[in-house]
């Protein structure tokens, strides 16, 4: 699993994201906090969960200040309990407070992810299935939620639009079918590209078998059916559930003999972990 810190354009995020926060000024701790004052600090989970991003606070704190140090006491990946020291801080006091909360939302938003997607890869434990994210990201963040995703235990899906081809409804519609839009994906396409057709019934799934399809996403498909189009497809080309899988019985799903459940709900509608700094 690549660094999150050697990520290009992590610096820059950080950045945006804390002149967003600070604007002209912390005037709240500029006003109430001597400019001598040191202080020492925990980072603490307030609940279970899978850390992740926690090498984002030293860095969030060194374009803030020279004059803070911070000290991982895990690493990303790390499963930790309730009330867990998971870093300590120590430094000026008034670069402590203003960096808190863009240090906070972005370890507190990823180790939601991370504790999420573990859940649903521990859900379908001992079946074939692997759990995958989708491009539903928030804007600016894509690196860091698949990066999250992974520290959970889950597979990214495509990166973005030049990572591999996924033809889905409207492209089929475009295209005039399905079997146009695949020949025409392998004539244009470079051949180290696969290519995942998006299918919602019996008809759709043969045609694009017949097309030479490679990966076949099973969209909003019920239990059976999805069943029944894996038995159908007999390891000609791998298979994906999706459609709502966030509110499905993963397990079940598992259970039909699919490859991968691709699952939006992990980086779109992800709870933060509860995690605190208390000096």
């Amino acid at each position: 699993m690549a660094d999150l810190l050697d990520f290009p354009g992590l610096e820059n995020f950080l950045r945006a994201a804390l002149a967003e926060d600070i604007g002209t000024g912390d005037v709240t701790t500029t006003c109430c906090v001597p400019e001598d004052a040191r202080s020492r600090g925990v980072f603490r989970a307030k609940e279970s969960g899978v850390i992740c991003g926690i090498g984002l606070i030293a860095r969030v704190y060194a374009l803030v200040s020279a004059d803070v140090a911070v000290k991982p006491l895990v690493a990303d990946g790390a499963h930790v309990a309730k009330g867990d020291i998971i870093a300590e801080i120590e430094g000026a006091s008034r670069a402590v407070l203003t960096g808190e909360r863009v240090a906070l939302n972005v370890l507190q938003r990823l180790s939601g992810i991370a504790t999420r997607t573990a859940q649903a890869v521990a859900t379908v434990s001992g079946t074939r299935a692997r759990i995958a994210d989708t491009r539903k990201t928030t804007p600016g963040m894509r690196v860091l939620e698949k990066y999250a995703v992974r520290c959970g235990g889950g597979s990214n899906h495509r990166f973005g639009l030049s990572d591999g081809i996924l033809i889905k409804d409207n492209h089929i519609a475009a295209a005039g079918g399905i079997t146009n839009a695949v020949n025409a994906a392998r004539l244009n396409a470079p051949h180290t590209l696969k290519i995942e057709v998006e299918v919602e019934t019996e008809a759709q799934l043969d045609e694009a078998l017949a097309a030479g399809a490679d990966i076949i996403m099973l969209d909003n498909m019920t239990i059976p059916q999805m069943a029944a189009a894996v038995a159908r497809v007999a390891g000609r080309a791998l298979t994906e559930a999706s459609g709502n899988m966030g509110d499905r019985d993963l397990r079940e799903v598992a259970q039909t003999g699919v490859d991968i459940i691709s699952i939006g709900a992990l980086t779109h509608t992800v709870r933060a972990m509860d995690i605190s700094l208390k000096f």
